[in-house]
């Protein structure tokens, strides 16, 4: 790497960069009300509108994957900084839900860019601590959700403000991190510098494990992010503040994500995933039926297990899937949010069906929020419990090669 390379200057710039991708997810979830009553919406069109964050950041990091190692990391980090000042504008000028909905396309394509070109960043600045770095850089995700729920509770709930003072607050991270990123050099892509071809990558990533862990990423993504997402509407039936739920949430990943580093080394990745599955089940079990001040204790088991899911699941393909590249990394991602584009209606939908139900059966509104929000974790913690499964099958399967590979190397085996 050259010695005008400023690994931890950049390291520290994507941090900030990811540090706005999340306050726009705390930000999108403290409005879901006020939209709603402002535009006249109901829980499945907020949904609708919340989805291009995830679908618009699918296709950035599809098609930023490949180029990042054409374009580089620096240019595609450029259109994100784009896209984030063209959301927030377009959000602010909206008269309309398809505004909204525009807006949101933007903030979803910067959102993308970021993890498209910060991910294999990441991994090339710091190739022999993959995994924990990888975690350590998504701290800044919950650690971004945390801050942002603080500043929009603050700003909407105790001071009341406009929520157009809400979305003027993101300029400030995005002018910090679009000035650092242009004046740093970036390093090449750690697949470009150790001699992997572009159709190994591509071949790479139709490797069987890769395949099956794509198809976990749908399910990690969609238990860690669809909850955070809809969770302060499906806790509004709790006697609880959803906002500040999810800020101990976030906070707690973050702090865990900040010590990976011991975890990592003592259940290694696939352990790592089997006990977050275990507990982000457990977790939404409680919460399903946590009211008032309990919910917190619920959330706390829900925290402990999608800590490590989003990172986990990109160092376990850049450790054991090395040669899918910035490429796999992108895909993976991409599939995550792709996921979380067709959960958060999907999830508005189960909500709004419940509280439907509750109503017609003579409940009243308040109860029948209470039923809908319950109900709705119930339906999403099917979603880890068929990890587990997955998870400890690869473990297994995992294990046996590594035998069977150990005893074929050992001095008089047969060849």
């Amino acid at each position: 790497m050259s010695a005008n390379i400023h690994a931890n200057k950049l390291f520290l710039a994507s941090r900030i960069a990811l540090i706005f991708t999340a306050m726009t997810f705390a930000f999108r979830a403290s409005l879901e009300g006020v939209w709603g009553t402002e535009f006249h919406l109901d829980k499945e069109q907020i949904g609708w509108i919340f989805s291009p964050a995830f679908y618009g950041f699918t296709l950035a990091m599809i098609f930023g994957g490949p180029l990042c190692d054409v374009l580089g990391m620096k240019k595609l980090l450029g259109l994100a900084f784009i896209g984030h000042i063209a959301g927030a504008i377009v959000y602010l000028l909206a008269k309309d839900a398809t505004m909204l909905f525009i807006g949101t396309l933007c903030m979803g394509i910067g959102n993308g860019m970021v993890e498209a070109a910060c991910n294999p960043l990441t991994v090339t600045l710091y190739p022999n601590n993959k995994t924990m770095m990888l975690n350590r850089f998504h701290v800044w995700f919950p650690g971004g959700l945390a801050l942002g729920g603080v500043i929009a509770y603050l700003l909407m709930d105790q001071l009341h403000l406009n929520w157009h003072v809400l979305i003027g607050v993101l300029f400030i991270p995005a002018i910090i991190y679009g000035w650092m990123f242009w004046s740093l050099e970036f390093p090449k892509t750690e697949r470009v510098t150790s001699g992997v071809s572009t159709k190994d990558m591509f071949l790479s990533c139709l490797n069987p494990l890769f395949l099956v862990m794509l198809a976990c990423m749908f399910l990690t993504a969609a238990t860690e992010l669809g909850t955070n997402q809809w969770i302060v509407a499906l806790l509004q039936g709790a006697n609880v503040s959803g906002i500040l739920v999810l800020v101990f949430i976030n906070g707690l990943m973050a702090l865990g994500r900040s010590f990976a580093g011991p975890v990592v080394h003592r259940l290694n990745p696939n352990g790592m995933l089997i006990l977050s599955a275990i507990l982000s089940a457990i977790g939404l079990i409680l919460m399903s039926k946590a009211s008032g001040y309990a919910a917190f204790g619920a959330a706390f088991v829900f925290a402990a297990g999608i800590c490590f899911f989003w990172p986990t699941m990109l160092g376990f393909v850049a450790e054991y899937v090395p040669k899918s590249g910035a490429l796999g990394l992108s895909i993976m991602g991409g599939a995550g949010m792709f996921s979380v584009s067709l959960i958060l209606p999907l999830m508005g939908k189960w909500y709004q069906n419940f509280k439907d139900a509750a109503i017609a059966g003579g409940t009243d509104a308040a109860h029948a929020d209470a039923i809908a929000g319950s109900n709705t974790f119930m339906k999403v913690a099917i979603m880890p419990a068929i990890l587990i499964v997955v998870f400890t099958l690869i473990y297994i399967v995992r294990r046996k090669t590594y035998a069977a590979h150990k005893q074929q190397m050992q001095p008089g085996s047969a060849n």
